[in-house]
């Protein structure tokens, strides 16, 4: 029987049909309703039906989709604003007629690259996004690991340590989430900008670093430096609470491929004496993980 897996963005919804071998199948993406939450639930049920008349069956579903879900079963998404403090689960389960499981759209990455991408093989795996955002999740075993309140993951969301922030005099920044001195303001991709602004005193993207960085900048160099001093921090805080046998990136930021190359290196510096970063490499499937490891998410059995 196949499989279904939806990738769930704050712009486009990504629906993917597999085989039991997570063959891609076929694939299509429509525009996320973000303001209407009926609108919302409706549209999802077409792409299932759409998914069904091509199967001629109906097939265990896997959603990903940015947010947090909390011990109710609420949802807390600022990406699809429509769906936070509602019974996402619940209302899809009774609409499609079928059980669903839906995770935080970085955890389904990180399952996908632990059960045949980038981590296969390994036992612990942390897949991590930075791109928009920062947020990952851990798979021990081929599951992603299960935790009471679903926040296991979101390492954007640890604050930058006071001696970091000193020795760049970095300005302590409001995160979205409403934290103060998240990471995640410094290393995601709007973080980026957050950095050009203090250092050069204009925003520049990530593309433009990307790019100056291949040209051999001396200040595109600089940035690199503070920046993998954070993430390099970050990271070791990681290994010390998780002890991942290898590190998964993905994201646009990860496409930069000085900061994949020289974060174990900078992990190191944080870690103790005498011990030393897990592997880190970039994702094998990339933009489609999310959508396979929401596949895969809805095909395995609770337990």
């Amino acid at each position: 029987m196949a499989l279904y897996g939806l990738d769930i963005g704050g712009t486009k919804i990504e629906t993917a049909i597999f085989d039991d071998n997570l063959n891609l199948i076929e694939s299509w993406r429509v525009e996320t309703p973000t303001d209407n939450y009926s609108d919302f639930l409706n549209v999802i049920r077409q792409q299932i039906n759409i998914a069904d008349q091509m199967t001629g069956s109906s097939c265990k579903i896997g959603i990903g989709m940015p947010g947090l879900i909390n011990s109710q079963g609420k949802v807390l998404s600022a990406n699809v604003p429509c769906a936070t403090n509602k019974l996402v689960i619940e209302d899809l389960e009774r609409i499609l007629e079928r059980p669903i499981r839906l995770k935080n759209d970085t955890r389904c990455f990180a399952l996908s690259e632990a059960t045949d991408g980038a981590g296969k093989g390994y036992s612990r795996v942390f897949g991590a996004i930075i791109g928009t955002g920062a947020a990952g999740g851990m798979c021990i075993n081929g599951k992603l690991e299960d935790t009471a309140m679903g926040v296991a993951g979101e390492y954007g969301h640890i604050p930058l340590s006071a001696s970091t922030q000193k020795k760049y005099d970095l300005p302590i920044l409001k995160c979205g989430c409403g934290l103060i001195g998240c990471v995640e303001s410094y290393i995601a991709g709007p973080g980026i900008i957050n950095l050009y602004t203090h250092f050069e005193g204009k925003p520049q993207s990530a593309k433009y670093f990307s790019q100056k960085l291949s040209e051999g900048d001396k200040l595109a160099n600089n940035i690199l430096n503070c920046y993998l001093d954070i993430l390099g921090e970050t990271f070791a805080a990681l290994v010390k609470f998780q002890e991942p046998e290898i590190i998964v990136l993905g994201g646009g930021v990860s496409q930069i491929s000085e900061i994949v190359a020289l974060l174990p290196n900078a992990i190191e510096k944080h870690l103790f004496a005498g011990f030393f970063s897990p592997k880190v490499v970039a994702a094998k499937y990339g933009e489609s993980s999310g959508v396979r490891g929401a596949a895969i998410l809805g095909a395995q059995d609770d337990d």
